[in-house]
């Protein structure tokens, strides 16, 4: 329990998070593109959901930062895969095949890289189809997208004032310093991190819930913001509910990037189904807030309360949402 201090302080820390004010670049390019959630695939979800026949069809792309390329190359190849099969499955979805693109300075420079993509495909049960190569480029970079199908959609539109925000969270794993990513996927059993990514698509088709988002750079707390926005509701977390791994500190945590990590907005009736489908493979899941009718995302703990973004005052993707410009 942290006292009003320390609460205040975690109130700040995620305020002026880096990782929660960068998502507004996004609304930058959306606004350039003519983009929007009123797009004819709406933009502000974790992948671009084409409808196709009696399912969808699911596009999904990361860039990486240079200094992730260049510091943790082996890493940031086997990251390519992973958060882009976690956005896969936080629309519902399952993978099909990957593709890549990748810049370094030389054969040297790719190989860890690209053994990392190897490795992550053959853990994931995902192929490598193609992609683009420059080896003659002055610093090293990547990008890799994801294609896969849904059955029923999971998405960012369809969170609800009075449902309940879940959180699901692999913590068997460490930091990968130094960056504020949480390890738990490069030695675990591959048919676990098969299974442990299945129970999002199985959660959908069960019909246990409509909306959902994978815990990116913004973490939980920037996550919620992102759904909120494009489902056009609040949200309120208690950050004493938030599965946490021992001896973490909570303003770290709550702005940590996790190799499984996952928020879904459920209605009331169906949350100890869902939370104990996660415990059943050993993923801490909980009920960490509520979906508000207001406009704004807060976070508490008992009495205490601290509005982290308000929409009424400053949009955060807005150009990926509800048509706005």
């Amino acid at each position: 329990m942290l006292d009003d201090r320390a609460f205040a302080a975690l109130a700040a820390t995620l305020r002026g998070s880096r990782g929660i004010s960068a998502k507004a670049d996004i609304g930058l390019v959306a606004r350039s593109l003519g983009l929007s959630g009123a797009s004819a695939v709406p933009v502000g979800d974790d992948c671009a959901a084409i409808a196709d026949g009696d399912g969808y069809l699911l596009l999904a792309i990361e860039g990486f930062m240079n200094e992730f390329v260049a510091g943790d190359p082996w890493f940031a190849g086997w990251c390519g895969i992973m958060v882009n099969l976690s956005d896969i499955a936080a629309m519902g979805g399952r993978p099909i095949a990957v593709v890549d693109a990748i810049w370094a300075r030389g054969e040297a420079e790719a190989e860890p890289v690209m053994r990392g993509l190897r490795d992550a495909s053959a853990a994931f049960g995902v192929p490598i189809v193609g992609g683009h190569t420059n080896l003659r480029t002055d610093r090293g970079q990547l990008s890799v997208a994801v294609l896969g199908r849904a059955k029923c959609l999971l998405t960012s539109f369809d969170a609800r004032p009075e449902q309940t925000l879940v959180a699901a969270i692999d913590l068997r794993g460490r930091y990968r310093e130094p960056f504020s990513n949480w390890e738990a996927a490069t030695d675990a059993p591959a048919a676990r991190l098969r299974g442990d990514l299945d129970l999002l698509p199985q959660i959908a088709e069960a019909g246990l819930a409509r909306a959902a988002k994978d815990i990116s750079q913004g973490g939980l707390v920037g996550t919620a913001a992102m759904l909120a926005e494009c489902s056009g509701v609040g949200i309120d977390i208690d950050v004493a509910a938030c599965p946490k791994p021992e001896g973490v500190d909570l303003d770290r945590w709550l702005l940590s990037f996790p190799s499984f990590g996952h928020i879904l907005a459920i209605d009331p009736p169906n949350v100890a189904a869902v939370t104990a489908m996660f415990a059943a493979r050993g993923i801490a899941a909980a009920a960490v807030g509520r979906i508000t009718a207001g406009r704004a995302v807060t976070v508490f703990q008992g009495e205490a309360s601290a509005t982290i973004w308000n929409f009424a005052e400053a949009p955060l993707i807005t150009a990926s949402v509800g048509g706005a410009a």
